[in-house]
C-alpha cells in the first residue's frame, strides 16, 4: 500500500492562552505564521534598555528565532549584546574570534562547511544553552542560508500513540558522535572526565512560555535511555524527522552585518553548506541556559 505525508493541519506560535500583543520599540516583520521574525528600529551598537531589553525577549519567546540587518557592530559589541541574557559559554573543542566567549566560523576552498545537520547547541552539556546569536561577517553571493525549526510545532505535530510512547523518556546527548568523531578513542576518554554524557527528557518543558518541545537531535542525541538499542533507533528515527517538515521551519539569507539570535530551548537549526568553494565568515556567542526538565 502506497503511504503518502500530509503536512500538519494546523499550527500554533504561542502557548495556549495568550494573545498577540503589539510592540512600542520596535518592529516586527515575520518570515513565517509560527518561527522566525525579523526586528526592525534597533541599533545593537547602542546598551539595551530595560524596556527594550524586554521587548525584544518577548520577540525572541514568541518568534523563536529574531533576525536584524544591518548592525554593524564589532565582536566586544557582540559579546554585550548576547550577555545582557547571561552568562556566556566558552566552547571547548570549536575555534574562538578576538575573545574566548565567541566562537568563529570560516569556510573557504581550504575549509568546507560540515554543520548541514539539525541540531540544539551544545545539548550534550549537563547544562546546555538559552540560546545563541550568530553574526554574518562575510557570506558568499549566494548559499549559505542557515534554517530553523519550530521544535514546540515538532512536538504538537506527532501523533497521539507517540506523545504517550516519549512522555517520561530520557536521551543521552554526547560530544563524542560529532567532535569526538576527529579525536582518539584516548582523547575522548579523557574528556569524558570533563564533559560527560547528558541526561536530558525527550520531551522537555520551556521555562518560560511553558511549552513542550522536542528535545532530541541527530547530531549529539545518542540514544534512549534504557531502550533496546535497535527501538531506541527507530523511535529516534522518527523523532528526528519532525525537524525536516517545512511547516515548521523558516529559512534565512544572510547579508553582511546580519544577526540571527534564537532559542536553544525551543528550535534546531541547519546550516546549508551549498556555497563551497566561496568564503563564509560567522561568529556566535551562546548563552548558558537550565538543566531541561
Amino acid at each position: 500500500m502506497l503511504r503518502t505525508h500530509a503536512g500538519p493541519r494546523t499550527l500554533r506560535r504561542l502557548p495556549e492562552g495568550h494573545e498577540p500583543r503589539p510592540y512600542h520599540r520596535l518592529s516586527v516583520a515575520p518570515l513565517t505564521p509560527t518561527i522566525g521574525a525579523e526586528i526592525g528600529g534597533v541599533d545593537l551598537r547602542e546598551p539595551l534598555d530595560d524596556g527594550l531589553f524586554a521587548e525584544l525577549h518577548r520577540a525572541l519567546l514568541e518568534w523563536k528565532v529574531i533576525f536584524f540587518r544591518d548592525q554593524r557592530i564589532d565582536g566586544e559589541q557582540h559579546r554585550a549584546f548576547a550577555a545582557r541574557w547571561g552568562e556566556l559559554e566558552v566552547h571547548p573543542f570549536l575555534p574562538h574570534g578576538d575573545s574566548p566567549y565567541v566562537v568563529r566560523f570560516e569556510k573557504d576552498a581550504a575549509n568546507q562547511g560540515y554543520e548541514n545537520i539539525w541540531h540544539s547547541d551544545v545539548s550534550w552539556r549537563l547544562v546546555p544553552s538559552l540560546g545563541s546569536v550568530l553574526r554574518c561577517i562575510e557570506c558568499p553571493p549566494s548559499g549559505g542560508d542557515t534554517l530553523w525549526a519550530d521544535m514546540a510545532c515538532a512536538y504538537d505535530g506527532l501523533p497521539d500513540e507517540v506523545k504517550e510512547r516519549i512522555d517520561g523518556l530520557v536521551a543521552v546527548h554526547d560530544f563524542a558522535t560529532s567532535f569526538g568523531l576527529a579525536m582518539t578513542p584516548e582523547q575522548v576518554a579523557q574528556l569524558r572526565e570533563q564533559y560527560p554524557p547528558a541526561e536530558h527528557p525527550v520531551v522537555r518543558t520551556h521555562p518560560e512560555t511553558g511549552r513542550r518541545t522536542l528535545y532530541v537531535n541527530e547530531i549529539f542525541t545518542s540514544h534512549v535511555k534504557g531502550m533496546d538499542p535497535r527501538e531506541s533507533e527507530s523511535l529516534l528515527d522518527v523523532l528526528f524527522r519532525q525537524a525536516r517538515v517545512p511547516e515548521y521551519q523558516c529559512r534565512f539569507r544572510w547579508t553582511p552585518g546580519a544577526i540571527a539570535f534564537w532559542d536553544n530551548r525551543a528550535t534546531q537549526h541547519y546550516a546549508v553548506s551549498d556555497y563551497f568553494p566561496a568564503r563564509r565568515v560567522m561568529e556566535r556567542a551562546t548563552i548558558i541556559g537550565d538543566r531541561p526538565r
